[in-house]
């Protein structure tokens, strides 16, 4: 067991001997002094764990002692002993990022609860978060095992997604690792359950999820703000975990007062599963009712350029006349632009924003080898993700709705996965290229890795040609061809991708927001 160093500084140490003794006791080591220039000589040359300061002590004073130390050792925890409550010396001790501050007379048990909430607390808090994750364990694993509905399937999800945050934040790989092959387990039950239910969801009148066609009429058109303008931002590829870790920024200027959980469509791709987001129509509609704007995965052109005409077809058709902007951002410049003019936009009823920085980074725009060096895991990518958000324009875009009174929805079109095994696939050159799934003739695949679907028309999907079929891998394999077979293999496996069936890309976030 580790023996933390302490020094305690105060003017008076010879008739805190009785609190020393304690301490030394607990196991801490401490060292003494009673000067603050005496302790700006120690701390120049020791390390400690933890400074006790006493604020009132002759030559130089507390907060003074405070800087010199903070300015050699800026990470060393000090906690602040003072007599005074004097409301302007708390303030400035605080604005020092002092980790505690106790007023005397100090008894040995509030040091004890100190040095355990400053030193300890990492590995109490690591201790209790392992004990409750697996206490958990056999619930999830019997919830998993029980889930036979698309709402058992969202709290499946939701629960691992909290254990993932939970467990990211201490230092215990062994239950990361076993939950790790929990969520595995959860995608393959998962997979089986939209195998057995996918097709009833179109083919049926039973009760089925919100899904891409369906989430605007559903949830954003009979919701809008009536006292000001409402904003509906789609980032695209963000997952529930990846808005878990942005939604506290949002929070300093937003409550949230809804949170749904709704299906992407398959091919959980931009190209499906947006277009039918903003267009309320299933792609092989899309397709038909609108043959000049609608492109197949081999088709030559732009597949989501037409969204705001989408949308506009999609109220007229509803017969809802919302004034609605659209913008969709690509770049930080773009970003920049709309955060400093979205007031011009207040008139409004419905502000859409869609911004596409995550897709960006799954597809790896960039350097895909920079890419996966720093996004490696989901822990690294939710990491990337926040520290995107927090310096980002759409947090001013944020800001600036605020300001406007704008009630805020965020949602997304489809997850992402990182994909970690290659399943062969074959197919002519018509076949489409996405990693998670193909369309095309005579393909040629692992069946156990995959779901197909042999009639498009089924799945309300668009056929390139008469014999053409659909298969969706599963879980984290990603389709790869035979040549090439194994560069192509390295060069993508443990990148993020979408388009085939995982809770991930498929189980996807839709809040709403009131300013604050």
């Amino acid at each position: 067991m580790k023996k933390f160093k302490l020094l305690w500084v105060d003017d008076e140490i010879d008739l805190l001997k009785p609190h020393i003794l304690f301490l030394e006791k607990k196991n801490y080591e401490l060292t003494t002094c009673q000067s603050g220039a005496e302790a700006v000589d120690l701390v120049k040359d020791n390390d400690y764990d933890l400074i006790f300061l006493d604020e009132n002590m002759p030559g130089l004073s507390g907060l003074e002692t405070l800087s010199e130390i903070k300015s050699i050792q800026p990470d060393v925890q000090v906690v602040m002993v003072t007599k005074s409550e004097e409301e302007y010396i708390m303030e400035e001790a605080i604005g020092s990022k002092i980790a505690d501050y106790l007023i005397k007379p100090v008894n040995p048990n509030q040091l004890l609860l100190s040095l355990k909430k400053n030193l300890d607390h990492n590995k109490l808090v690591s201790e209790k978060t392992s004990s409750q994750y697996r206490q958990e364990f056999m619930k999830i694993g019997d919830d998993i095992s029980q889930a036979t509905t698309y709402d058992d399937w969202i709290e499946v999800y939701k629960k691992i997604i909290y254990w993932e945050l939970e467990l990211e934040s201490i230092d215990d790989d062994g239950m990361s690792q076993i939950l790790d092959n929990q969520k595995e387990e959860a995608n393959n039950s998962f997979f089986k359950f939209i195998n057995k239910n996918y097709l009833d969801w179109f083919n049926k009148d039973e009760e089925k999820p919100i899904l891409s066609h369906t989430l605007l009429n559903k949830k954003v058109f009979n919701n809008l703000n009536e006292e000001g303008p409402s904003m509906l931002i789609v980032v695209d590829n963000l997952r529930f975990d990846q808005l878990r870790v942005i939604e506290p920024k949002i929070k300093n200027y937003y409550q949230k007062t809804e949170e749904t959980g709704y299906y992407s469509i398959l091919p959980t791709a931009t190209q499906y599963a947006r277009n039918a987001m903003f267009s309320g129509l299933m792609p092989r509609d899309m397709q038909k009712l609108f043959p000049d704007i609608w492109f197949n995965d081999t088709d030559e052109g732009g597949k989501n350029q037409y969204e705001a005409k989408f949308l506009a077809q999609h109220l007229k058709r509803l017969g809802k006349p919302i004034d609605f902007s659209y913008y969709k951002i690509t770049n930080h410049e773009q970003g920049n632009k709309l955060a400093n003019t979205i007031q011009q936009e207040k008139h409004r009823d419905l502000i859409v924003v869609v911004y596409n920085f995550v897709d960006m980074l799954s597809h790896a725009k960039t350097d895909m080898k920079v890419i996966k060096e720093l996004a490696a895991d989901d822990k690294s990518y939710r990491s990337l993700t926040k520290s995107w958000f927090d310096n980002s324009p759409l947090l001013n875009m944020i800001k600036e709705a605020q300001n406007m009174n704008c009630k805020l929805m965020i949602t997304t079109d489809h997850g992402t996965i990182n994909v970690k095994n290659p399943s062969l696939v074959k197919g002519d050159r018509e076949t489409s290229l996405n990693l998670r799934y193909k369309t095309g003739k005579s393909l040629s695949y692992n069946k156990k890795n995959v779901m197909a679907i042999k009639n498009p028309a089924d799945a309300h999907l668009p056929s390139i040609n008469m014999s053409s079929s659909f298969i969706f891998a599963k879980n984290d394999f990603f389709l790869a061809y035979p040549n090439n077979y194994n560069y192509y293999v390295n060069y993508y496996k443990d990148s993020y991708q979408h388009g085939g069936i995982s809770m991930e890309e498929m189980i996807i976030p839709f809040c709403v927001y009131n300013p604050k």
